[in-house]
């Protein structure tokens, strides 16, 4: 435990020295952070440095008490809910078979009666799984019900685990605005690529590690970062070299990825 805050605290000396300002301080590390047994003391600890404290979840321990009073603490929490059809859950998400979807949903507004935090949920749209009429209007209808701050909603923008997952055609996403739109103001969407903001904090290298861990990074991305940080596009280059990242290609651009063993390296 130190030794993380020590290494939070020298992250945000980094930055402020570079004159940028940190909006959040967030668990999300490659893997659920809700896993963590210490993560309400982490938070705790967090809160020394005076800035909000985000959490990042998949919502699959949600129903338990510890995980709740943990994430109470937090001043932003994101809760995956991908579905509320239990088959259309378990193809998205692949959970261990002994996670039920209804005693998470219950446990999501269970938890959102309790918290006074910003709650958001994410919700990722995949073609012939859960862009369907009927299952939108569960959706919408969950939502509704459970009241976020925000609810947002994405397409595969980033290269899946599995090839097959493709995004609604455009038909099926207007189809999906239009009810959505009608029953709930608090959605926003999420149908973009993210924004070339990526920033090193000091140490190139292990930022670039750090990023492409949790999600792929795409190329325009870390050709900001690598500028932004005064270095040569070599830096990645010798990473390619190294093993440590790989290069993949998803509609049309390319994306670089942490390796670990095990993982597919080759898409």
């Amino acid at each position: 435990m130190d030794q993380i805050i020590n290494e939070v605290e020298r992250k945000i000396t980094d930055v402020e020295k570079k004159g940028q300002v940190i909006d959040y301080l967030t668990l999300v590390p490659d893997g659920e952070p809700t896993l963590d047994i210490n993560m309400g003391e982490l938070i705790e600890r967090l809160k020394q440095f005076q800035i909000p404290i985000a959490v990042i979840s998949n919502a699959s321990l949600i129903d338990r008490g510890e995980v709740q009073d943990a994430l109470l603490l937090a001043d932003w929490v994101s809760l995956k809910v991908d579905a509320v059809c239990e088959a259309d859950w378990r193809r998205i998400n692949r959970p261990h078979r002994r996670l039920l979807l209804s005693i998470i949903l219950a446990g999501i507004l269970k938890f959102r009666a309790k918290y006074h935090g910003q709650l958001v949920t994410e919700t990722m749209l995949i073609s012939g799984i859960n862009d369907s009429e009927t299952a939108v209007n569960k959706l919408s209808t969950y939502l509704l019900e459970l009241q976020p701050f925000k609810s947002y909603l994405s397409i595969p923008t980033r290269p899946p685990a599995e090839t097959w997952v493709k995004s609604p055609d455009p038909d099926s996403l207007q189809k999906i605005l239009q009810i959505i739109s009608e029953k709930l103001p608090f959605v926003d969407l999420l149908f973009e690529a993210e924004a070339t903001d990526f920033t090193s904090t000091g140490n190139l290298v292990e930022d670039i590690l750090s990023i492409t861990a949790v999600h792929p990074l795409r190329e325009e991305a870390l050709q900001f970062m690598v500028s932004q940080a005064g270095a040569d596009w070599i830096v990645v280059e010798e990473l390619i070299a190294s093993r440590k990242i790989t290069c993949i290609k998803y509609r049309e651009e390319r994306f670089f990825i942490r390796c670990f063993p095990g993982r597919i390296t080759n898409l």
